[in-house]
């Protein structure tokens, strides 16, 4: 059995045998002719173009492949880069969405800011008593702050006094009785423009009564306060314990409470005549001097109030009796005979009313530290 043979003596003995062949091919040629010359170096031509094609083929398969750790090492590089860039792009643009929300975010405060200012400039001024001239709906501390006057009452209230004090006694039903809602109307719109303003020629009592009652139910407190409203209460049975209590009231309060239940202590004195005595009188006047937060009465105060439908026209003092019969009739949508109800549809705290009507049959002996009220 012959020996194997090494790729390298296999490679040159390849060699060598082509070789040889083309001398001897060449020699034959020589010998045979031409012709046969031409065609052994052709077919020799081929075998040596195919045979370094197979020695290119076999170096190619003998050469080792690329290590799979580098070409992990290179898909892992790329990766790399890949996510960087786009990590790199995304925190630029979330850089952007930031810098305009920020910029949004301080446009919006700002004009928060701006509002809040306005908002707190207007409640300043409106607790000084200069962001409106309204009397009706108006703490009563800013009403008699911006009147100036010694007497800490409201104005209105003096003027409905008066009025009724020399043309109103007589008058049945007097507080009871329900009045005209255009005239109200017409006397809350002539206040809230001029809170010293004198009752026009031509209205009558019932009306004139019935401002009173709405200028107290559009209080946002009442004369009695929220605070002392159970202290008072359970004080209705004792003069000297009503007198202590009402001390604590604030100086405008407790003056109009002494000048309301004043007026209305004269006018029961006259109850033979004008039909109403202390009690009827306390029923009728109890809802709108006192009451507690939340209480069913609310919606009948917001009622009296009037002050979201004032007419916005004016009364003009200097007028005669018809022109102010003149300005009732202007408004033909509304009926001159349409009644306020003010003792309707709601139910009686008998508490309150028992205060009332013991602050009108005691008021000399409760409010003894009180400038007496005299007409």
């Amino acid at each position: 059995m012959p020996s194997a043979v090494s790729p390298p003596q296999w490679r040159e003995k390849a060699n060598d045998f082509f070789s040889s062949s083309g001398v001897k091919l060449k020699q034959a040629g020589q010998s045979a002719g031409e012709n046969v010359v031409d065609v052994a170096e052709k077919v020799g031509t081929i075998v040596k173009s195919r045979w370094a094609l197979i020695r290119e083929a076999r170096q190619r398969r003998s050469s080792p492949p690329p290590p799979i750790r580098e070409t992990m090492q290179e898909r892992l590089l790329s990766a790399a880069a890949n996510t960087g860039l786009f990590f790199r792009k995304g925190i630029s643009e979330t850089k952007e969405k930031v810098v305009v929300g920020k910029m949004k975010v301080e446009e919006a405060a700002k004009k928060t800011a701006d509002k809040s200012k306005v908002i707190l400039s207007n409640i300043e001024r409106w607790q000084k008593g200069v962001a409106s001239n309204d009397v009706f709906g108006l703490p009563i501390e800013v009403t008699v702050q911006r009147q100036h006057s010694t007497r800490p009452i409201p104005e209105v209230l003096v003027k409905c006094a008066d009025y009724l004090i020399i043309s109103g006694l007589h008058t049945e039903r007097i507080f009871k009785l329900e009045g005209d809602s255009k005239v109200i109307r017409q006397l809350i719109s002539l206040y809230n423009q001029d809170w010293n303003a004198t009752l026009p020629e031509g209205v009558n009592a019932v009306d004139v009564a019935a401002l009173v009652k709405c200028y107290l139910a559009s209080l946002p407190e009442p004369l009695t306060t929220f605070e002392l409203y159970h202290e008072i209460r359970d004080a209705r049975n004792s003069i000297n314990e009503m007198r202590n209590i009402l001390k604590k009231l604030p100086s405008v309060s407790y003056m109009t409470l002494e000048f309301i239940t004043a007026l209305l202590l004269r006018v029961s004195q006259k109850s033979s005549l004008n039909k109403m005595d202390a009690h009827s009188l306390a029923v009728e006047l109890a809802p709108v001097i006192m009451w507690q937060k939340g209480d069913p009465g609310t919606d009948l105060r917001s009622h009296l109030s009037y002050t979201s439908k004032v007419p916005p026209r004016t009364i003009d003092l200097a007028s005669s009796n018809d022109a102010w019969k003149d300005l009732l009739d202007d408004d033909d949508s509304d009926n001159a005979s349409s009644q306020i109800p003010l003792d309707d549809g709601f139910p009686l705290d008998y508490g309150a009313i028992e205060v009332i009507l013991c602050l009108i049959q005691h008021h000399n002996a409760i409010f003894t530290d009180a400038n007496e009220t005299i007409w």
